[in-house]
């Protein structure tokens, strides 16, 4: 399973079924839909599945403001309900399970993915390369037990939820300590400069 590009027949595809009925409901707002297409380089139809989320008014107004035209138009947008607009993927599968199961099944598989993509591109895994197959063992492992000490830490601060370095980071090793011995006691003082004082105080805590 994976995600199509949205090519010339992939958006025709999503514009055959953008005002149609029999949406399955998966969660959080997001429906799906199973179909058959054939691509240029495909010898044969395959089975796709067409998942959709309408976006929030304030997505909209972000992304028409990117776009460079006036706020004061978005005031006044409000059009039928088959008109709204939705945020469209397309995955391709020769699995024959159910369609929620699918759905699922790749929503599992971003989160793994997520992992990879965090430690090469915030931790540097995939910043490190020569010719010397064991030194880039070596310094692989270092930065994956370090990805691994720190994101502990981090979830033994807030266990709610799942941190990336790119947040992380700034938000918990923006401080400063200072250690003070008095007699037999000693007692550390952490002084944090970023801008969610009281968050980090919360998680320290």
């Amino acid at each position: 399973m994976f995600k199509l590009k949205k090519s010339k027949n992939v958006k025709s595809l999503i514009n055959k079924h953008h005002c149609l009925g029999s949406w399955t409901y998966f969660k959080e707002g997001w429906e799906a839909k199973t179909d058959q297409l054939q691509l240029q380089s495909w010898e044969t139809e395959r089975r796709v599945v067409i998942v959709r989320r309408k976006i929030s008014s304030n997505s909209l107004m972000a992304l028409e403001l990117e776009s460079g035209q006036q706020q004061k138009s978005l005031a006044f947008v409000d059009g039928p309900e088959d008109m709204r607009l939705y945020e469209y993927s397309v995955l391709v599968t020769s699995l024959k399970d159910e369609l929620v199961t699918l759905v699922q099944y790749y929503r599992d598989r971003a989160d793994c993915e997520n992992v990879f993509d965090e430690i090469k591109n915030q931790w540097g895994w995939g910043g490190f390369t020569t010719h010397d197959l064991k030194s880039c063992q070596f310094i692989t492992r270092i930065i994956a037990l370090v990805y691994n000490g720190w994101s502990l830490f981090v979830r033994l601060a807030n266990p709610e939820r799942h941190y990336e370095a790119i947040t992380s980071r700034p938000l918990l090793l923006s401080s400063v300590g200072r250690l003070t011995k008095s007699g037999r006691q000693k007692q550390m003082v952490i002084t944090s400069g970023h801008g969610k004082t009281m968050q980090v105080q919360a998680i320290y805590l």
